[in-house]
């Protein structure tokens, strides 16, 4: 398995939350349901999307984010509007006095907010309920808000999903799943094929002829006992020369970026319910769940058990800290100075 199949592998929508909402302006919304991944897109209108950790991104209609959970943000029509609802975990919705709006202001099948009217936003939006339905690696490799504005763009995905959204058909929940997928693959194909928008080293690297063997080996086999030599053996290299070149092109030794990788691997794996840790010490290479434990409350910051209770959810001393905003096809623009991490082009 190459290394972008491997991670495309990742997004797997099981039950996702997806929601039509409409908004007569003025309108805010503050988003705290801690969910590992969301994506939003307009219909209708324009929107602010304001990370807590990131710059603030204009979306239009066809306009395209995904937001990396669990930090809040916020979605507005300007940013000098207050919050008038606040989208709390379980999807519950309040005004910020804490009153309960989420039955109150259905509006049908998937759809919540206020009656339609020709000035009123129209958004839609998707969010993973789960962090292994996305995948651990995907995760820590993700910028705090990843956009993809329509310029350029001929997506048909968005109008089927707000074609789809509202209707109530069998198997219409497995339907939404798959187009939420999509569009989440289709935008992650878009920025891994840019590497100046700060596509992680090790997904850069799978072209080396030298290390991308190496890194293919290290994927498909992670329980293999692997030592410097014997992975320079199967891609024909030296141990010297594969060092330095897997340090030079990844950013770290062979054997540290295999330690984070089974890692990685277990911090998906241990959510599994039906999986022991001793299963899972096996499948990514530790020689008895006592190790990988240890490893993990290192790394992690938490055991595997408290990890499995919390139900996966992120460790945010984890997070990258240079991972801010990355908008794909907008025009160029001047870095900020407030947030040195935005990307644009």
């Amino acid at each position: 398995m190459d290394v972008l199949a491997g991670l495309l592998q990742g997004p797997k929508a099981r039950g996702a939350f997806v929601l039509k909402s409409v908004f007569r302006p003025p309108w805010s919304l503050r988003v705290e349901d801690r969910a590992p991944v969301s994506l939003v897109t307009m219909v209708r209108g324009d929107a602010w999307v304001v990370p807590d950790r990131a710059t603030p991104v204009l979306l239009k209609p066809g306009d395209l984010a995904v937001l990396r959970g669990p930090d809040p943000y916020t979605v507005t029509d300007d940013q000098g509007t207050d919050v008038r609802v606040i989208v709390g975990p379980d999807q519950r919705c309040t005004t910020v006095d804490g009153i309960d709006l989420t039955d109150s202001m259905a509006q049908g099948v998937r759809t919540w907010g206020e009656p339609d009217a020709p000035d009123a936003a129209v958004m839609l939006s998707g969010t993973y309920q789960a962090p292994g339905a996305v995948g651990r690696r995907l995760l820590d490799a993700l910028p705090a808000l990843l956009v993809r504005t329509a310029a350029g763009t001929d997506d048909p995905l968005i109008p089927l999903l707000a074609q789809e959204i509202a209707r109530e058909e069998p198997g219409q929940e497995l339907v939404l799943d798959r187009l939420l997928d999509l569009l989440f693959v289709g935008l992650l194909r878009d920025w891994l094929r840019q590497p100046e928008h700060g596509v992680p080293a090790w997904y850069q690297a799978q072209s080396d002829p030298t290390v991308g063997p190496a890194l293919r080996l290290l994927h498909d086999d992670p329980a293999r006992p692997w030592t410097v030599a014997s992975l320079a053996r199967e891609v024909g290299a030296s141990r010297a020369a594969l060092a330095r070149r897997f340090s030079a092109v990844v950013g770290e030794p062979p054997m540290a970026y295999l330690a984070q990788w089974r890692l990685t691997l277990a911090a998906d794996l241990v959510c599994r319910p039906d999986t022991t840790l001793t299963e899972v010490a096996r499948q990514v290479g530790y020689g008895s769940a006592f190790a990988l434990s240890s490893a993990f409350k290192r790394v992690r910051g938490v055991s595997p058990q408290e990890y499995r209770a919390s139900g996966g959810e992120p460790v945010l001393a984890a997070r990258p800290a240079s991972a801010g905003t990355v908008v794909l096809g907008s025009p160029p623009a001047r870095p900020s100075a407030v947030h040195p991490s935005t990307v644009r082009t």
